[in-house]
């Protein structure tokens, strides 16, 4: 019955609505980056013990075995965080919650069934080394990356729709006629959205990882366990990378034909017009309508947008004022992902090019430099990315149905949770960092070989 309160209460008035916003921004910013690793980190590992029982090689299972113990630190982490973002929507998004539980309350439920398999399976996966078979043990780490993707998948589901709600009607402010599959699996986002998802995760996972040990081989080691531990992650990241590209495509167009506001505050577009040009830079000038200081490119929106390079793009004038995103906050946050990006696909395209011809990895300093950077600089690209897509659909919660400012909370405290949630945030990155820091200072549980 907790619509029926909320309809009675009606929307509520929040002074405090951009500290709602930020609360659940900044928690979304931190759980995220955990979100890929376990999406993606269970997946890596599972390789790395495969190959390591077919070659015989006990290095490689030792350094599974590692990644293993980090994978459940950083489970313990994400549920935390995972719980608070839970927290976060019924209490500070009421009406929201309310109004289309009903639509997603179903992704919601497999949701949590995933992630009560996933702690099963991944409790039975870093305890069981020493006492389950070599083919039970692989089996074990199975059912932990299909749950960390199926979890994944029911969140972007419920995301997708937010993007492009369908499969319901709205009868006195309720949702009715709710049809679950439609909405969540039938909307036009869901499906780049989970792939450009799932590609973010194996990318920041993989260059995360992999510049840990690039800064171990800059302090000087350079050991074969350091290579490999290195080199497997990277691997994973480089292949992906040139790939990610060209969804990042496909979901630019499909945000050009659904929500051509939220295209135009890409690019800052003022004006509807045809053979839109595409800016490198600038700010937007909300009082001129146009971008200043940057370098146009003619036509180019046009064509990445449409394919088309005097296809019309409709701008900023299009809607009023008020239903415009903040476009320099979606602007900026979309051409770091963009800039970040394409340089992780160089760079990927061009270490996969060096391998091919030298089977051999790059061990010079500034390669070494090029991974360590590109470890922190992916986490910002996910980050941005996702700042792109939330704060473009603004103002709408449930885009052109429920705004924002209608889904808050009226409760106040506020400005005290936000503190609160400040300190929970910097105590338990301290006390990740204390765990991953002891995880690695403990010793390798194998010789280390020449090979």
């Amino acid at each position: 019955m907790l619509w029926q309160i909320a309809q009675a209460l009606g929307p509520a008035e929040q002074e405090y609505l951009l500290e709602a916003r930020q609360m659940q921004a900044l928690s979304f910013a931190v759980h995220i980056p955990l979100v890929c690793f376990g999406v993606a980190f269970p997946a890596i590992v599972l390789a790395l013990e495969w190959l390591g029982r077919r070659r015989g090689d006990p290095l490689l299972l030792a350094l599974a075995r590692r990644w293993s113990k980090a994978m459940i630190g950083l489970f313990a982490v994400g549920v935390v965080t995972g719980t608070i973002l839970s927290f976060e929507l019924g209490l500070l998004w009421p009406e929201f919650m309310a109004t289309y539980g009903d639509v997603f309350g179903l992704a919601f439920a497999l949701e949590g069934f995933s992630f009560f398999v996933e702690a099963i399976f991944i409790a039975i996966y870093v305890y069981g080394w020493d006492r389950l078979s070599p083919r039970a043990h692989m089996l074990s780490g199975v059912p932990v990356a299909l749950a960390g993707f199926s979890g994944s998948l029911m969140v972007i589901s419920v995301n997708g729709w937010m993007q492009h709600p369908s499969g319901f009607r709205l009868e006195d402010g309720r949702a009715v006629d709710v049809e679950p599959f439609e909405a969540l699996f039938g909307n036009a986002f869901f499906w780049h959205e989970l792939v450009h998802m799932y590609l973010a995760a194996f990318l920041v996972a993989g260059f995360v990882t992999a510049s840990v040990y690039a800064v171990a081989a800059l302090r000087g080691r350079r050991d074969r366990y350091v290579r490999v531990a290195m080199a497997v992650p990277l691997t994973v990241a480089a292949v992906v990378a040139p790939v990610q590209v060209v969804v990042g495509d496909w979901a630019a167009r499909e945000v050009a034909e659904n929500q051509p506001t939220k295209l135009a505050a890409f690019e800052g577009l003022g004006e509807t017009q045809a053979g839109a040009p595409f800016h490198l830079g600038g700010w937007y000038d909300a009082d001129a309508n146009e971008v200043r200081y940057g370098i146009p490119i003619p036509k180019l929106l046009s064509l990445l947008a449409f394919h088309d390079p005097n296809a019309t793009v409709q701008g900023l004038d299009a809607v009023a004022p008020e239903d415009r995103p903040p476009v320099n906050v979606v602007r900026v946050s979309f051409l770091t992902m963009v800039a970040i990006g394409t340089l992780m696909a160089v760079f990927g395209v061009g270490l996969l090019i060096v391998w091919w011809r030298k089977r051999a990895l790059p061990d010079g300093r500034w390669f070494l430099r090029a991974v360590a950077a590109l470890g922190p600089l992916s986490v910002v690209a996910l980050i941005a990315g996702w700042v792109t897509t939330e704060v473009g659909r603004q103002p709408w919660v449930v885009y052109e149905v429920m705004r924002t400012e209608d889904a808050v909370t009226g409760a106040g405290g506020i400005p005290l949770g936000y503190t609160a949630l400040v300190l929970i945030y910097v105590a338990l990155a301290a006390a990740t960092v204390w765990l991953l820091r002891r995880l690695a200072r403990t010793p390798l549980e194998v010789a280390d070989g020449p090979g």
